[in-house]
């Protein structure tokens, strides 16, 4: 992953653009450790674009800011664009490429089509975060993927000038108001007036809309190792990480079928890297680390198992959550583990991963679904879920391996492989009906990919990656807020943090360290903060009392039927009632839960929310 920053909107009249320049150079050294290969900048009277250059595409000539030589734009990128061939044979004119950067064509496209960037940016499919600075139009383009996979912010300083940024950290302290850059949107400097505009809109993230395809095994599987294929684009070093469940697992297998050969090269030579490395952690013993031997040795893959101390762990958790740049509990449990995975796969010179982010989301995955009262509830779900991914899962990944100069690539969040998996009949992904000995979560991704991995493996139940690294480090975590955090402390939370007030001593922990870092309002504006039934956390609350036979209460309450794994010995992560809605995207639902002394005894409604 590379770093970006521009400042936009500069008027000379009022500002002096070189004393904004060297400021955006103090502001984009923040992000270098997304981009430890080289360092760019461009600037102008109308605009400064820096850019952090993590090289794993053209190393030799892909640095940026890329520049059209006809006719002056000038394109900051963070990500990858994995059709840029098809995209750039499909280009109308004649267009003087300087570089066999796969963020190129973006400079072409556009001139193309400035003044309706929906189409193309609809056009390609890969992760990214862009600034492309128009001088010619006195204009410019910022636009997200579809998924938030990549980060982005925007701010404004008092000036009113307008920042843009892959990480909060380079914004706060200069800006008044920052706001993260929503997913599938875009921007445009002559229309200003229009803030973010959506291009993404799929059919299946349509309120109402219900997903009718037949499930074909050989369907599925061809679309996700397509995904994997087209990902498998790069020119450094590259590995897998392997949880040991099953998502992470398939992904491997996938990438080892192709690694002997270069994609780039449309398979037809051998890969310069033909090893596929393989990649697990977790504390001495933890349950995870055995399983993810099974599949590197079942696929052949070179794999590195890494051991890491709860004092290593709890040693971290400031870097961690200053480079996570959040207070949640569950995103701070398992991007510690990660964080400290990352440093060393950047020390074996791999400078990129893939991972198996977003099944869960896609397949109803987490235990939860169990309890899903019906087909249709279930796709609801599963588009609130996705519609939340970049706040928790995406962000986790990117950022705790950018933080050691590593790219993360989700091929699960590829969008032609959501547009086959989201458009399925979603009966066929409720628990209760896989053809299975018993009921199981993502049957259909499971069964089409039988052979490819062990079969234990393969049928494997859902383990959180904070609890797969080793139950030690919750209990270490939740010890140490227990003695870092007094009682009198929490007591007096609602005084000390009068906006999202956490409600137990680790999550008042993580709020103390995340101020230390960000201390800005702005900033803690930017976390997301919301309680939500979960597939799991450290937390085990005894849900069973008060629930009809310890199964989970399946009832109506006012706001539809209420559902949720509940059952005992399952973990669930929510408290209060809520209503999280987003302004753009994806409508977030509601749920309603009921405490006694501190404790969900249980749920009294939830209802999973469709798109606005």
């Amino acid at each position: 992953m590379c770093g970006i920053l521009a400042i936009l909107n500069l008027d000379p009249s009022r500002t002096i653009p070189p004393d904004l320049r060297r400021q955006a150079l103090a502001q984009a050294r923040k992000l270098r450790h997304r981009g430890p290969d080289w360092s760019g900048v461009f600037s102008d009277e109308q605009a400064v674009l820096c850019h952090e250059r993590l090289s794993i595409v053209d190393v030799e000539h892909g640095a940026q800011p890329l520049k059209d030589m006809r006719t002056g734009a000038v394109l900051a990128v963070n990500g990858e664009i994995y059709n840029h061939r098809d995209l750039q044979q499909g280009l109308k004119g004649e267009h003087d490429f300087q570089t066999g950067s796969d963020c190129e064509v973006i400079l072409y496209l556009h001139d193309e089509s400035p003044q309706d960037p929906a189409g193309f940016l609809n056009a390609m499919n890969g992760i990214f975060a862009f600034v492309l600075h128009d001088p010619a139009r006195k204009s410019f383009l910022i636009a997200r993927d579809p998924m938030g996979v990549v980060p982005l912010y925007v701010g404004w300083d008092r000036a009113e000038h307008l920042y843009v940024a892959s990480e909060l950290k380079a914004l706060e302290g200069i800006c008044e108001r920052i706001k993260e850059f929503p997913p599938g949107h875009f921007m445009q400097g002559h229309a200003m007036d229009r803030g973010f505009q959506r291009y993404y809109a799929p059919a299946w993230a349509e309120p109402g809309f219900m997903p009718s395809d037949p499930y074909d095994p050989a369907k599925l599987r061809a679309a996700l190792e397509a995904a994997v294929h087209r990902q498998l684009m790069c020119d450094v070093p590259y590995g897998v990480l392997i949880s040991g469940g099953v998502d992470s697992s398939i992904i491997a297998a996938i990438a080892a079928k192709y690694s002997a050969r270069r994609v780039e090269e449309d398979d037809a030579s051998p890969a310069w890297w033909p090893r596929l490395h393989s990649f697990a952690i977790g504390l001495e013993g933890a349950p995870d680390l055995a399983p993810a031997r099974k599949v590197a040795d079942f696929i052949g893959s070179v794999h590195h198992e890494i051991h890491f101390t709860v004092q290593e762990g709890l040693d971290a958790l400031s870097d961690v959550i200053q480079h996570l740049e959040t207070f949640d509990i569950t995103t701070i449990r398992a991007s510690t583990p990660m964080y400290l995975l990352m440093r060393k796969i950047r020390a074996m010179g791999i400078k990129m991963v893939l991972s198996g982010e977003g099944a869960d989301e896609i397949f109803g995955g987490y235990l939860y679904f169990h309890k899903a009262p019906d087909a249709k509830e279930l796709h609801e779900e599963t588009v609130r879920k996705l519609g939340k991914l970049h706040l928790y899962d995406c962000a986790r990944a990117n950022k705790a391996s950018a933080a050691w100069g590593v790219e993360a690539r989700v091929p699960f969040l590829d969008r032609e492989f959501l547009d086959v998996a989201m458009m399925l009949d979603p009966a066929v992904k409720l628990p209760r009906n896989a053809q299975h000995p018993k009921p199981i979560e993502k049957w259909p991704l499971r069964k089409a990919f039988e052979g490819m991995i062990p079969d234990e493996v393969l049928w494997r139940q859902k383990e959180q990656f904070s609890d797969g690294v080793g139950y030690a480090w919750i209990n270490a975590l939740k010890a140490t807020a227990e003695r870092e955090i007094s009682d009198g402390m929490l007591r007096g939370a609602a005084e000390r943090f009068p906006v999202k007030t956490p409600e137990t001593k680790e999550a008042y922990l993580y709020r103390q360290i995340f101020e230390q870092h960000f201390p800005s309002a702005t900033a803690i504006n930017c976390v997301p903060f919301e309680r939500s039934v979960a597939c799991s956390t450290g937390d085990r609350p005894q849900v069973g009392r008060g629930l009809p036979e310890h199964g989970g209460s399946i009832g109506k309450g006012r706001d539809g039927r209420a559902w949720g794994r509940v059952r005992a010995g399952v973990m669930i992560r929510a408290v209060h009632p809520t209503k999280q809605r987003r302004r753009h995207g994806f409508d977030f639902g509601t749920g309603t839960l009921e405490r006694r002394n501190s404790r969900v005894v249980r749920i009294v409604s939830f209802k999973g929310a469709a798109k606005r």
